[in-house]
């Protein structure tokens, strides 16, 4: 596909503000949602990467493409190939957000990429997000989206990477619609293929319904405060590799490496290599 790069990267440095106050029953959904014991109560820190509960698109109905997502061209560029994923996110954390207090999100477009992979062009957007309340910064989240083509009719996969065998903590647990669905709706995510089977499998040639990236990362991060509820995460990075379904259970892997980072990943159930991420605590 001819892509227009020069024109595309006129989106590069455009901004776009947003204020919100994440309060205690949104903790609470989210904390119902992953099965845990308790929520952060009003003025309480919330953990690493539930401020995704905050600042949600709230585009018009009408404003919405077939894919459920708002339509390409406004903050983000139009980039004209039919499938976007959330290929991966940085962050440095300088101070918790705190349940019921204020805050500012700067959203700014950094990078357009076009890259040729196996299955065609690609397309990478990077967005930084950074978040502040009245007493100064409070994270830098650094958003990789990638666009993609559909795959060619026949075409097979790239090869999988096998998962890392060796994890001092494991969390099996199977995705299924009802988990998709609500963390859809808590994060206000009206991509039809967490979702939506028929769009997902007849569509975009999914076998099921996908598992949302942020998800799968907060599982990890989940994983490790179970792990080491003393420890402060100071950055975290992660990288999807292979999208991973509602068909099957999948595991949240981790282990601390000899620097005292910890090293966190997604197996699947074929044992491939679905998210790999690194969390540096203090």
């Amino acid at each position: 596909m001819d892509l227009d790069l020069d024109h595309l990267r006129g989106w590069i440095g455009r901004t776009m503000t947003g204020h919100d106050t994440i309060d205690a029953r949104r903790a609470a959904a989210l904390a119902a949602t992953l099965d845990l014991d308790a929520a952060p109560a009003d003025g309480e820190p919330l953990p690493p990467l539930w401020h995704w509960l905050g600042f949600l698109p709230c585009d018009r109905a009408s404003e919405l493409g077939d894919d459920g997502h708002a339509r390409r061209g406004g903050f983000l560029p139009p980039v004209p190939l039919p499938r976007r994923m959330w290929a991966g996110s940085q962050f440095e954390f300088h101070r918790p957000l705190r349940v019921g207090q204020p805050t500012e999100r700067i959203s700014t477009i950094r990078a357009v990429d076009l890259k040729q992979g196996r299955s065609g062009t690609l397309a990478f957007v990077r967005v930084e997000h950074a978040l502040q309340d009245a007493d100064g910064p409070l994270l830098n989240e650094w958003h990789d989206i990638v666009y993609r083509e559909a795959p060619a009719p026949g075409s097979e996969p790239p090869a999988p990477k096998p998962a890392p065998e060796q994890a001092t903590w494991t969390w099996s647990l199977a995705p299924d619609p009802v988990l998709l669905f609500r963390y859809s709706a808590l994060t206000f995510n009206g991509h039809r293929i967490h979702y939506d089977r028929s769009y997902v499998t007849g569509v975009e040639g999914y076998p099921g319904l996908v598992v949302h990236g942020p998800l799968q990362a907060t599982l990890l991060m989940e994983l490790l405060r179970r792990e080491c509820p003393d420890a402060t995460v100071a950055g975290f990075a992660f990288r999807a590799l292979r999208p991973v379904f509602d068909t099957a259970p999948l595991t949240v892997c981790g282990a601390l490496d000899d620097d005292g980072a910890a090293h966190l990943w997604i197996r699947d159930a074929d044992g491939a290599l679905a998210m790999d991420a690194t969390a540096t605590l203090r």
